[in-house]
């Protein structure tokens, strides 16, 4: 380990710990979150995700980026992304159990009670289940988009050596996504990661409690910037 891992390290855990160590910080997390869901989502995957994308490329090139990696550039691209993921989850966690209902499947108690709380309070097969099949819906349906926008991002991040004034220039989509590496996209992160990890992960998502899902979500994030240096590294 590299004196650059361990400075790392003390700057994770002087962010994190204090939400869990000082109640007026974890207040502040509670309230902001309840009240400002969309921008806490922007602040919690910018952070977080982007902080996985680091990781993944210390692992991969064996030393931490330089200023062309685009932090900052990345860090807003995870910020709306992570807007566009809550907005996703809150479409499917209520689309899901109506869809349910309508084919029969229907809990003791109003499903809104169970989902508002955790697996562990509800105790619930139908919280499981339910769980389970909003994960599938949602990175069947969802995740292949998103994960193709995130490349595109990062294409185009790439291209301008991680600048912010080459962030903001003209994104020629087309053009980004034919060029996209879709034997990689296929092989390993639709076909592998989503029925492999995303869905079981998501499940466990979906039985916590909703103030916590988005940040578990945004956790996980940290995952799929490990998934795309794997990915990297194994071509």
């Amino acid at each position: 380990m590299k004196k650059s891992d361990i400075l790392f390290i003390i700057i994770a855990l002087a962010v994190i710990l204090p939400f869990f160590l000082l109640e007026p910080v974890g207040s502040w997390f509670t309230t902001n979150t309840k009240c400002h869901l969309f921008l806490m989502a922007f602040l919690k995957f910018g952070i977080l995700s982007t902080a996985g994308e680091v990781i993944g490329f210390r692992i991969k090139e064996g030393h931490y980026p330089t200023t062309t990696f685009g932090v900052t550039p990345r860090a807003i691209v995870w910020g709306f992304l992570g807007m566009l993921i809550t907005a996703a989850m809150t479409i499917f966690s209520k689309g899901v159990p109506a869809l349910m209902e309508q084919i029969g499947i229907v809990p003791d108690t109003p499903y809104n009670e169970l989902l508002g709380q955790s697996i562990f309070e509800s105790l619930s097969w139908y919280h499981f289940l339910a769980a389970f099949l909003i994960s599938t819906f949602m990175n069947c349906i969802f995740a292949p988009f998103f994960m193709t926008i995130h490349k595109v991002s990062d294409s185009h991040i790439i291209s301008h050596n991680g600048s912010l004034a080459g962030f903001f220039s003209p994104l020629h989509f087309g053009e980004r996504l034919v060029n996209l590496d879709w034997s990689m996209m296929w092989n390993f992160l639709f076909k592998k990661t989503i029925p492999l990890f995303w869905i079981p992960a998501h499940t466990i998502t979906f039985m916590l409690p909703p103030l916590y899902r988005v940040l578990f979500a945004a956790l996980l994030g940290v995952m799929l910037g490990l998934f795309m240096s794997f990915a990297t590294k194994k071509k």
